[in-house]
């Protein structure tokens, strides 16, 4: 197993607009193999640390972050190399782009693809778009236009774009917004089902809900004002009261049949 961690926050610090503190002083290892939850309020710093780990902000109040052992990253690698599916992203991609032609965009960083402009896919490209329509669950969408599917359904097709490059780390924003309890279920089910595949990347899966973190999430993060509020094992992390501490509602969690749920005191 290589040892060298995924992604690796030493004591990393970020001011935003005005001097305020977004991130404050994070020290935080992912390994490689591990899927970790984060889960947090609006506000937290969920957002801001995502971009951090992604290269679009850079610490600018203290730290440093390692990727794979390297501080000094090539941004255009490091990007492909680095799956990154935002709750927003859905309504950036054309919405009469044929769903096989977005999953192939992603091997190029595109919104769109256009080729002729360093989009010039290949019949295989083509052929592990195919293979990764599958593996979501979803080839019977290859051929119909991005714009008419569901949200869960494109939910699904930008995780097998994230995926055509191979990246080593693939960071979930916050999939389910919006969705209804049907969507949202139905999704987690597929995401279930690739976490349960050997040879996938890592996943960090962004939430404010506990109930979306599956099992296969078997390390949570807990921000707070942008600060680690708890870090380790979800069984550990996601106790009775820390939703309460967390939301300053009076909420508990209890686990039934492997998944957390949020419940009123």
């Amino acid at each position: 197993m290589n040892k060298t961690p995924a992604l690796e926050f030493r004591d990393v610090s970020y001011v935003g607009d005005g001097g305020k503190k977004i991130v404050q002083s994070i020290s935080w290892t992912l390994r490689a193999g591990e899927h970790w939850a984060i889960l947090g309020p609006n506000g937290s710093g969920k957002t801001t640390l995502l971009r951090l780990a992604c290269g679009y902000l850079w610490p600018n109040a203290g730290g440093e972050i390692y990727r794979r052992g390297k501080t000094l990253v090539n941004l255009r690698e490091l990007r492909k190399s680095i799956g990154w599916v935002t709750s927003t992203l859905a309504a950036e991609i054309p919405e009469r782009e044929k769903v096989i032609r977005t999953v192939v965009s992603g091997k190029f960083a595109q919104i769109g693809l256009l080729e002729g402009f360093g989009g010039d896919a290949t019949k295989a490209d083509y052929r592990l778009a195919n293979r990764l329509l599958e593996q979501m669950g979803c080839a019977y969408v290859r051929d119909q236009d991005f714009g008419t599917l569901s949200q869960g359904e494109q939910q699904k097709v930008l995780i097998a774009r994230a995926l055509m490059t191979k990246p080593y780390l693939v960071v979930l924003d916050e999939p389910c917004a919006g969705m209804d309890p049907g969507a949202r279920e139905n999704f987690l089910t597929t995401l279930r089902k690739v976490g349960a595949q050997k040879k996938i990347p890592s996943m960090i899966y962004v939430t404010h809900h506990v109930e979306e973190i599956l099992p296969l999430f078997r390390k949570t993060l807990v921000l707070r004002e942008g600060k680690v509020l708890y870090a380790g094992r979800t069984d550990r992390v996601l106790r009775p009261g820390v939703l309460e501490e967390l939301y300053g509602a009076p909420l508990s969690v209890v686990k039934r049949k492997g998944r957390y749920w949020s419940v009123i005191r």
